[in-house]
């Protein structure tokens, strides 16, 4: 009896062992087809880092920063909420403005000439610019937004749903 029980064990053992020998391995082209290099994420940004980017007008007054950015379910950026006012976020107030509208710039702000007209880039991906002089770093220096710091405070305070 025992010995049927040893003989049962070894014919399930080899059955499973021939099913893992069965499977097809796993090449490494395979992930590499789904797994991203920093190659071809060059000239992406990091959300992380867009946060809290200084935001400034077209006089080159800085009008406030980046509190957070809004997706839609599918991930694309709708809006950007900026923080206007206020001393290290204390009374400050946040607005709502869409996406489209900022502009990012790659070179910092300048008291002189036109603040990076080369490398000035809208908030869509696929306008982004190719030619940046800070090609190594993952995020803009600055954001542009045309509207004065009375201007942001007179828009409607944009609050999260809670």
């Amino acid at each position: 009896m025992f010995a049927k029980y040893i003989t049962a064990g070894l014919v399930g053992s080899a059955l499973l062992a021939g099913v893992a020998f069965a499977q097809t391995p796993t090449t490494t082209t395979d992930r590499a087809n789904t797994t991203l290099s920093e190659q071809s994420l060059r000239g992406d940004w990091r959300t992380s880092k867009v946060i809290g980017l200084s935001v400034y007008n077209d006089n080159k007054d800085n009008v406030g920063s980046i509190d957070d950015l809004l997706t839609d379910r599918s991930g694309n950026i709708k809006a950007v909420v900026l923080s206007v006012g206020g001393f290290l976020g204390v009374g400050s107030h946040l607005v709502a403005v869409p996406f489209d509208q900022i502009k990012f710039v790659n070179e910092p702000v300048s008291s002189t000439g036109a603040m990076g007209a080369s490398t000035t880039t809208t908030g869509s991906s696929t306008n982004r610019s190719s030619t940046t002089s800070r090609s190594d770093t993952w995020y803009p220096d600055h954001a542009l937004f045309n509207a004065t710091k009375d201007q942001l405070k007179a828009m409607p305070e944009f609050k999260y749903a809670s």
